[in-house]
């Protein structure tokens, strides 16, 4: 939605909720670099420290994450989102994969129920791209591709409120997936050792063949792997 000038009272308030109103949108998404400063400063016709001001609120309720040097970032979609990421950030591995577990099993059995065409095209997708990198030794292609897969099967719940909780850890989800990638076996931390990962083919599989319990048990025995290798 395009941004709109502002009335003269207020000015900081009304720069907040305008974009506040980006983020809600989707205008600007999770991980976007938003406008500069001055270019906010020109759309809304207020002075740059009217834009400062109300950046720096939104910063502190945490949707926005302020990079020296590099710009302005969404860091989340609410400011739930912001305090849960914040608290994730001072939680362990084994603490994130079980509010992942929770998140993941359920986001799976909707799946199965909800799912459309583009929703299994995007998944298969996922699993082709998940594989590739993994055959190719290409790990960080392969974390980037598993996250995928994961956010493919929590979009296909149809969900708006899971998708949105999903989308608040995910940048937990991605740590923990980084972080136990290399530890699976045939990565490359494991050398001469022969392995394909953890196997999501039957996730996909459950999901298209609509069967909820198996993708709730599918998910639950890949967590529960996961959580065996984070360790205590």
């Amino acid at each position: 939605m395009p941004l709109a000038s502002t009335r003269r009272t207020g000015l900081v308030d009304q720069v907040i909720s305008q974009l506040r109103a980006q983020i809600d949108s989707g205008e600007w998404g999770i991980g976007d670099r938003i406008p500069t400063e001055s270019e906010l400063s020109d759309q809304l016709e207020v002075g740059r420290n009217t834009v400062r001001e109300a950046v720096r609120a939104l910063a502190h309720a945490g949707l926005l994450e302020i990079r020296q040097g590099a710009g302005t970032f969404v860091r989340a979609s609410s400011e739930l989102g912001g305090a849960l990421r914040r608290r994730l950030e001072r939680s362990r591995l084994r603490e994130n994969l079980e509010v992942r577990r929770a998140l993941e099993m359920e986001a799976a059995r909707l799946a199965a129920m909800r799912h459309t065409d583009q929703d299994l095209a995007d998944i298969e997708h996922a699993v082709a791209l998940r594989d590739s990198a993994w055959n190719e030794g290409d790990m960080a292609a392969f974390v980037e591709a598993d996250f995928t897969f994961h956010r493919t099967i929590v979009n296909a719940t149809h969900n708006p409120l899971l998708v949105d909780l999903y989308d608040d850890i995910a940048q937990a989800v991605y740590d923990s997936i980084a972080h136990t990638a290399y530890g699976l076996p045939g990565s490359d931390s494991e050398e001469g050792s022969a392995g394909t990962g953890i196997d999501h083919k039957g996730l996909a599989d459950a999901v298209r063949e609509g069967d909820p319990d198996r993708a709730l048990r599918e998910a639950a025995c890949y967590l529960d792997e996961l959580l065996s290798l984070a360790g205590e």
